[in-house]
Order: C-alpha cells, then structure tokens, then sequence
C-alpha cells in the first residue's frame, strides 16, 4: 500500500460506512504494526525450528507471544471485515479464536519468557504465578464460551493483568542494594516495564479509569526494539568471539602442525611412508619416530579420544612425553608404559589408544606393542603376492591406570615383508547404509594392491575408502586418519 493509495482508501471508508477517516488511519496504524510483530514472531519460530538443538528457549516463548499478539491485533481492525468480501458468519470463527482462546492464553508464553529472563529466586513465584494465570484463562474461557459470569470474571482478568505488569515493572526493586543487573537483562526489562504500563493503562481503560485509544501494541514495538538492540549486541559479540577463536585454533593448528615429523627417517633397508588426515583444523592424531641409528627405529601412532583443540593439546603431550622414552625405544612394552605414567591424573575426560612398532634391520626383527589400539597389519610374502593379517597385542588405554602393563611382541621379517599402523579412522569410517570400512575389507584391498610402494599404497588406501563411502573426500573421513606403511626391502639383508 503506497501514500497514493490513501485517498481512495479512506473514499471506500465512508462508501462502507467505516465510523471516522481518523479511525480508519488508526486502525491501518494497528494493522502495520500486527504485520510488522508478525514478522517477527514467525521469523523466531522458523530460527527456533531451524536451530533448535543450539537456540534459547525463551527464543520461542516470546516469538509465541508475539504471533499470538499478532493475530489478536490484526483481526480486531474492523475494516478488514469490509474490505474482504466474506460473509459475516466466516469472521466468526476468527473472533471466536481470538476473543476465547487467544486472548485468555497469550499470557502463558509472555510468562515462560519471563521465567527464562528472571534470576532463580524468582523462578518458583512466578512457576505458581503461571500455574494461576492458567487456571484463570481457563475459568475466563469457559465463562465467555457459555456466557456465565461475564461480568466479574472480566473485571478481575482486567485487575489480575494490571497487577501482573505492575510486577513486570517493579522487577528491578527486587535486585539487593549495590547489585546491578546485567546490561542486556536491564535494556530488557526496560521494553519489558514500557510494555507493562501500555498494558496496565489499557486494563484501567477497559475498568473506566482512563479514556483514549488503544496503544497497547506501540508499547509492544518498543520491547521489539529492545529486544533488537540485544539480538544485535550479542551477534556482534559472538562475531568478536568467532574471529577470537578462529586466530586461536589457527595457532592450535599451527603448534600442531610444527609437532609433527616434517619427514620420515631415512632408515637403511627400509621404506617408510605417512599419511595424516585431519577430520578437523585441529585433530588428535599423533605419530613420530624415535631413530636409534640408521638401522633401527622406533615409530609411535596415537589417537586421543575426542576431536578439536583439547585432543590436539593432548597429543601434543605425547611428543615430549615419547621423546623422555628414547632410552627404552627398542622396549614398546617400556615406551608405552612410560608414556602412560606421563598421562595419568592430567585430564579426566580424555584417553589415548597407541600403537608402538620396534624395527631392526640388522637383526631383521620387529618388536610390537598396543594399548586399546587398532592391532598392527602385518604382510608376508608369498609367491607374487602378500598375505596380510592382524597382529594384536593390547593393553589398556594410555591415562586408565598407572598400574597398567603392556606386552611385547616380537616377530622376524623377509625382505619384501610390509607392515602398517593406522588409527581407527581407517576402519570406522562409513558408506550410506551406515556400514564400517573394517578390518576384514581393508586387509582384502591391501592384498589386491601389494605391488604398490608404501608411500603409494597409502595415498591408494585413502582413496579406496573415499570410492567405498560414496560421500566424497570429506565426508569419508569420520575421524582423523593416519597411516605408516613400513615396506622391508631387499637391501636390509644385504641382497643385491
């Protein structure tokens, strides 16, 4: 509706016999601010469907009030009854609705809303101060609805609203003396109280003590406002928040990143190889290699419980912690045992799974040791090809018990031997029938491609289990991922 439309308008009022032009202008004026509160009603009940899981619930009690508020305002402009060519009977329903049931309820929501805004000493007045509002609607409804005792029940509703804004604007006396409200809750209850004394001043209207217009819904704008104002303070500071954390995790990122062997070790008669995927910026998978020489090696791979910045922090213990291990790297039994007296009593929600491999080309041995990890795969040459199986030898997760032991496990090797440590990403990751990768498909794929150099095998490995999700590169992967393929070459036994 433009400015030009006006005229012709108001020429309609008297053709309809409306009462005044200056009433129709008021009650086009209560008609755009019903459309405007509408708006913002069904806006917060769209973000609270949408958002439900993460959004406040008082977000949904005062949208509630709001559309409900809004209904009632649009519908009692009487020119909306001319100007929609309808018969009388069909405005009955909606007068029903608002006269009997809107009008006698809507204070439930406002009332919810209040309890969510109101400290915890407040909370049980006004849980009994609902329960009364509830029961009164109801005897109002009813009384209305079987036209029984108008009259008095009327006069009291009218009385029980203005005590209750009169307590919506005395709310902040209740505050001790030298205690301050918050400065959000304050710009709050201050549309709060404009709104309670628009209310109560319509109440006395409607009792005889004042004479005018009804004003009640501009009362109403002015809480929108207020509201507004938070919404948009708090957006703002969650902003700073967001940039804050973001610059934090980028320094998690980075710290992470610096702790993780820039390359593998050289280690003659062996080919080694490392994939890391991280599910997120940050994550809380972890390897390194303790060298003893050029001939032997110790290789850790860990996962922390968990994803994000307090997994990461967590392994990044375990790099100093493994290191201080150096003296024992030809014992996993010992190295994990240390690692796990180092993280016992520092974090409660936290654990670690570990898998430590011991290689000594010279002597063509490999020692293994696990605590709640992923077993170790082992390949064996045969014929043209390899036979792949588990080598598992568990103990309890790192930070459980410092009474926890581990056991070693020692195998020999041949030339062309393989083997690989992984953390459970490998294995746990998902297609869309919700079916694990699992060890069983991985050992079969390892088999099917035993002609591949390690550093190969693995980026073939990430790939098959893209391929087998269907979900595409990232939503394959559930959890981090890190793989260390260690292939035994020939030159380890001095072969040509």
């Amino acid at each position: 509706m433009t400015l030009s439309n006006l005229p012709a308008l108001f020429s309609l009022a008297a053709a309809l016999e409306l009462p005044t032009v200056s009433e129709l202008r008021w009650q086009l004026a209560g008609f755009a601010v019903g459309i405007v509160i509408l708006s913002f009603g069904l806006a917060g009940l769209a973000l609270f469907f949408f958002e439900r899981k993460t959004a406040d619930r008082s977000l949904v009690y005062f949208s509630l009030f709001a559309f409900l508020y809004a209904l009632r305002l649009i519908f009692r402009q009487s020119f909306l009854h001319s100007l929609v060519a309808a018969p009388e009977v069909f405005w009955k329903y909606p007068e029903v609705l608002i006269n009997n049931f809107i009008d006698n309820f809507i204070i439930v929501p406002l009332t919810l809303f209040v309890i969510e805004m109101v400290e915890a000493r407040w909370k049980g007045f006004l849980r009994w101060v609902l329960a009364f509002q509830i029961a009164f609607a109801t005897l109002r409804f009813f009384s209305e609805l079987f036209r029984v005792g108008r009259h008095p029940v009327e006069i009291t509703y009218h009385i029980v609203i203005v005590a209750y804004s009169a307590l919506l604007i005395a709310y902040p006396c209740s505050f001790p003396r030298g205690q301050r409200m918050p400065g959000e809750v304050k710009i709050v209850y201050a549309g709060l109280a404009v709104f309670g004394l628009f209310v109560a001043r319509n109440n006395l209207a409607d009792l005889g003590k004042f004479r005018g217009r009804d004003i009640e819904a501009f009362g109403f704008l002015i809480l929108i406002g207020c509201l507004a104002y938070v919404a948009a303070s708090r957006s703002h500071l969650n902003e700073q928040r967001l940039l804050s954390l973001e610059k934090e995790l980028e320094i998690a990122r980075q710290i992470q990143s610096s702790i993780l062997p820039r390359e593998v070790p050289r280690i003659a008669g062996l080919d080694i190889a490392a994939q890391y995927v991280p599910m997120t910026a940050v994550a809380g998978d972890f390897y390194d290699f303790l060298v003893v020489d050029d001939r032997r090696v110790g290789i850790l791979v860990a996962d922390v419980t968990g994803h994000g910045v307090p997994a990461a922090l967590i392994a990044s213990m375990l790099k100093t912690a493994l290191a201080a291990q150096s003296a024992f790297a030809s014992d996993p039994a010992q190295v994990l045992a240390g690692l796990n007296r180092s993280l016992c009593g520092k974090f409660e929600e936290h654990f670690v799974t570990a898998g430590y491999l011991f290689v000594d080309a010279d002597k063509q041995i490999l020692r293994y040791a696990g605590a709640g990890h992923p077993p170790l795969v082992f390949g064996t040459v045969k014929g043209k090809g390899t036979t792949f199986r588990e080598i598992d030898s568990n103990g309890l997760l790192l930070g459980l018990s410092e009474d926890a032991a581990y056991t070693s496990l020692e195998l020999p090797f041949r030339p062309g031997d393989r083997c690989l440590l992984y953390t459970d990403g490998m294995l746990e990751a998902k297609n869309g029938a919700e079916e694990e990768f699992g060890g069983m498909r991985f050992l079969e794929f390892l088999e099917a491609q035993s002609h591949l150099a390690a550093a190969r095998l693995l980026s073939a490995s990430l790939t098959e289990l893209t391929r087998w999700s269907g979900k595409g590169e990232a939503g394959a992967r559930e959890d981090d991922i890190t793989l260390i393929a260690v292939d035994f070459a020939r030159e380890a036994t001095g072969e040509g």
